[in-house]
């Protein structure tokens, strides 16, 4: 009789399984079209839906960036800023694509170059970003001018944006951490609203150099160094060598919590060419880093099942499967706390029109930790989390 019982026990649909069927009916009820796929610890797929369907990610692509610049450059990897000094006192700055080149960095970087170099004038500056080459061009940003699309340049200050106030003639900083200065005046006055927003610098890459070199020129008088000569694009001298390196204060890991958390292609690109030139070579290049993350994805055996062309997500051409991207969720787990989603979920959106994707971790009470990938072909972007509180809360 007792084992009768025990065997009808394990016939029986247990919590866990009667769980997963009922979160399945309620995704099903709530987003049949939805793409859901669901995989435990183990490998298991606990849920489903759509699963076999090519999907454009958006901004979920960061996830791959991500894991590919923790792959091979790790975590503690700093961006560098070069600087030379001629015996005319010409100062030279080599650019090395920091993507945070902001105010607060520049107040440090300031202080230890004229500790550097002294506080005689500088008799110019000449800015080099030839890293970048000038044809450089990333597929999606021609496409808007939104501020967090800025150009991607070896040598850019602030995001390559500025951020300013308008009212009528007058222009001032929305910062009060940044110096307003010529160029941030003038080109405010021509894009900028009236009132206060920030405009990208996209449109001239010589534009977004001056200001470059016209901000980094106000740190150093803060610092109680001069700069008197006028600032030119050129090459650093051969033979040249630097008097101060400025090592970005933040490691590569915060940069991408950054990254994730505000979802900037600008930065995001920046740290994926990053990548292909670190690893083939410089100057960057858009190929060097597509073949070094594509030899990456066929050693995992996902060359077919994440396809892109930019490490943002602002190209439509991306595609990735679902179940391609649980895949590399499990290779990017030891660094899950990356990831910091609205809702305070170990997850990352991606949302561009017709696009709401959705795809990290989710903790859940019988399954434990588990990969999510979510995608909805709508603009409706509380769907995609209506679905994740139904896993955690239902598995």
């Amino acid at each position: 009789m007792l084992s009768r019982l025990l065997i009808l026990a394990l016939l029986l649909p247990g919590p866990a399984l009667a769980g997963v069927k009922e979160v399945k009916e309620t995704i099903a009820a709530l987003a049949p079209a939805a793409l859901v796929l669901v995989i435990d610890a183990d490998g298991n797929e606990l849920l489903a839906q759509n699963a076999d369907e090519l999907f454009v990610p958006a901004s979920v692509t960061k996830i791959v960036t991500a894991w590919l610049a923790m792959d091979l450059l790790g975590g503690d990897y700093r961006f560098q800023t070069r600087f030379y000094l001629d015996d005319k006192r010409v100062l030279y700055v080599r650019g090395g694509g920091d993507p945070f080149l902001i105010s607060e960095e520049l107040v440090s970087l300031g202080k230890n170059l004229v500790a550097a170099i002294g506080k005689q004038p500088i008799t110019g500056i000449v800015l080099d970003a030839s890293y970048y080459p000038p044809d450089l061009r990333v597929p999606g940003i021609e496409d808007t001018d939104e501020a967090y699309n800025a150009l991607n340049s070896a040598l850019a200050v602030n995001f390559n944006t500025v951020n300013a106030i308008r009212k009528g003639n007058a222009v001032r900083s929305a910062e009060k951490q940044t110096p307003i200065t010529p160029l941030a005046i003038s080109e405010f006055k021509a894009r900028g609203p009236n009132g206060r927003g920030r405009i990208s610098l996209s449109q001239d890459p010589k534009v977004s150099l001056q200001y470059a070199g016209e901000l980094i020129a106000a740190f150093i008088d803060k610092a109680g160094g001069s700069v008197r000569g006028d600032i030119s694009v050129g090459a650093v001298p051969a033979g040249l060598k630097p008097v101060y390196v400025h090592r970005q204060s933040r490691p590569l890991s915060q940069i991408l919590v950054e990254l994730l958390k505000a979802s900037n292609n600008y930065i995001a690109n920046q740290v994926f060419l990053e990548i292909g030139a670190h690893r083939l070579g410089g100057p960057v290049s858009l190929d060097k880093s597509l073949k070094t993350l594509n030899e990456r994805l066929a050693a995992q055996g996902l060359s077919t099942e994440i396809m892109i062309e930019e490490g943002s997500g602002i190209s439509r051409n991306n595609r990735l499967t679902a179940r391609g991207l649980t895949k590399l969720l499990a290779l990017f787990a030891p660094h899950a706390n990356l990831l910091r989603g609205p809702d305070g979920s170990l997850t990352k959106s991606g949302t561009m029109d017709g696009v709401r994707a959705l795809a990290g971790y989710a903790d859940t009470k019988s399954h434990g930790r588990v990969r999510v990938v979510i995608s909805l072909g709508s603009n409706d972007g509380a769907m995609r989390y209506r679905l994740l509180k139904a896993i955690e809360s239902g598995l």
